[in-house]
């Protein structure tokens, strides 16, 4: 392949796919052949120990545009796809899984809705081969209380077939579970999202790595984006405002109990509203200084990394073989 920045880069997390990895390679070969510019296949083994890190081994000696990253151990497909990302080189990243359930011609679909001016195009899995109690209807119950909080609305968050601009994805750093609500996260930083209908193919072989107790893992990660989404900028709005309820409802306890001792003259030594307004009293104040802690942390993140606070609007342009940052 030229040594030129390849126009797109397929990014494929993996992790026990021994059965399916060079059958997806065959197509995603089949379908880009014809593409007028430079593509990569970035495929990042996610620590798998059924032979899949040995069969790469042997499939990238023939294919000048596959790469291939192992990871030391299994860290998760949040890490997976944060390391393709992080060493791909296209203009265009594409993510999709290695089970052959997303098709590859549909990366087409993809790029032309990016063309039409987005920066985010997300796949969306309308007719689903999947069981439907265990995994169709969970997911909707969870894309549907994702879009709500989030504002995002999409109808399959959990598709892992998207296309990002290669500015908008890097300039977001994922961890935890957080790869599937990505759509949120950048949208938050000004990309444009859209959503496409894509198709959905029957599980080739292999095992599904999906559980329905990751259902309320998605819960509890989506607290932590609607916080990243709502105060990552000014934590002390959060901190600040819980840390003044509960000082506010301590005081007039206090307030309460000090007319009971002064003016009706009754004990309030072995009243348990006595403990209960101190101890909001003091939870407000550690609220507050936690609002201030974390406030310098934001302000150290961003000036010591020289982060800044905002996004400029990348100026694009489509030329019919390679996306671009105009000059």
């Amino acid at each position: 392949m030229s040594i030129l920045r390849p126009s797109v880069s397929f990014v494929i997390p993996v992790y026990n796919e021994v059965e399916n990895i060079s059958l997806l390679l065959d197509e995603i070969e089949e379908v880009m052949k014809d593409y007028p510019s430079e593509w990569e296949v970035v495929v990042v083994d996610d620590g798998s120990t059924d032979g899949t890190r040995e069969l790469l081994d042997v499939l990238v000696c023939n294919r000048p545009w596959l790469r291939t990253l192992k990871l030391a151990k299994n860290f998760g497909q949040t890490a997976a796809i944060s390391a393709g990302v992080d060493h791909s080189r296209g203009e265009v990243i594409v993510t999709l899984d290695a089970d052959l359930q997303n098709d590859p011609k549909d990366v087409f679909l993809l790029l032309q809705k990016l063309e039409q001016g987005y920066d985010l195009v997300s796949g969306w899995r309308k007719e689903r081969k999947d069981h439907f109690l265990l995994k169709t209807f969970p997911s909707q119950v969870a894309n549907l209380l994702i879009s709500s909080i989030t504002g995002v609305h999409l109808h399959d968050y959990g598709c892992t077939l998207k296309a990002y601009h290669r500015d908008v994805i890097r300039s977001i750093r994922i961890y935890g579970r957080l790869h599937r609500f990505l759509p949120a996260l950048c949208s938050w930083r000004g990309a444009k999202v859209a959503e496409v209908v894509v198709n959905h193919r029957p599980r080739h072989a292999g095992k599904s790595k999906y559980s329905i107790c990751k259902v309320f893992g998605v819960v509890l990660d989506l607290i932590t984006v609607k916080f990243l989404l709502d105060f990552t900028e000014a934590p002390m709005r959060f901190f600040g405002a819980v840390g003044f309820f509960c000082g506010f409802a301590g005081f007039l306890g206090l307030l309460h109990l000090a007319w009971v001792k002064f003016v009706l003259l009754q004990p309030i030594a072995f009243r348990p509203l006595l403990i209960i307004s101190v101890l909001f009293v003091v939870v407000g104040a550690q609220l507050f200084a936690l609002g201030l802690i974390t406030e310098l942390s934001i302000r150290i993140y961003y000036e010591s990394q020289g982060k800044p606070v905002y996004r400029l609007m990348a100026n694009r342009k489509f030329t019919g073989k390679l996306f671009s940052d105009s000059p």
